[in-house]
């Protein structure tokens, strides 16, 4: 699906009007935490800023690359990094990017793991012929430090996603775009 897919998706979810979605948002603590990750996703769809150096690398692609992201409307972590890579995305025509939902067909996360984990949002860039080029995800690497720390600690699920949601804030998308921009072949 495309992002306006994507979003129609969410707003469905969020709404809580479509019978049809996945029985995981009928539960009340979900839908509540799915419709916090609708504001994020706005807000830094509104707010988020590319660096220069990210829009210079961007436009200076010049083959067509499909990036593809893996992503659910559930996943906090992709209420904070989705709106970043579709920005970058739109910064080359040469850029297709496409949406997965993680927990339907064609359960391409399946391909991703990171570990033993379906964890999201996954990022692949593919080249023109449909070879995976690179894969990240599904958290910049120091988000991922500090989750891996934290839930060593035996930090709470509550408490963990506030130190996310923390250090998401103060990075302000920029760890997310350094990497993307480290292995982005031109």
């Amino acid at each position: 699906m495309d992002f306006t897919s994507y979003l129609d998706y969410f707003q469905r979810i969020v709404k809580n009007k479509d019978e049809t979605l996945p029985e995981l948002y009928k539960n009340p603590e979900y839908l509540e935490y799915t419709k916090l990750n609708w504001s994020r996703l706005n807000r830094w769809m509104k707010t988020g800023k590319l660096l220069d150096e990210t829009i210079a690398k961007l436009k200076s692609i010049d083959s067509p690359q499909n990036w593809i992201v893996i992503t659910e409307p559930w996943c906090g972590d992709a209420s904070h990094i989705v709106p970043f890579i579709e920005l970058m995305a739109r910064e080359n025509d040469l850029i297709q990017v496409s949406y997965e939902l993680r927990d339907s067909e064609p359960f391409r996360i399946n391909n991703y793991l990171t570990g033993t984990s379906k964890s999201i949002p996954i990022l692949i860039i593919q080249d023109k012929e449909g070879k995976d080029v690179k894969v990240w995800g599904p958290r910049p690497k120091e988000c991922q430090e500090i989750f891996i720390s934290e839930t060593k600690k035996g930090t709470d699920f509550e408490g963990l996603k506030i130190i996310l949601q923390k250090w998401y804030n103060q990075d302000k998308g920029v760890q997310i775009q350094q990497e993307v921009l480290d292995f982005i072949s031109i």
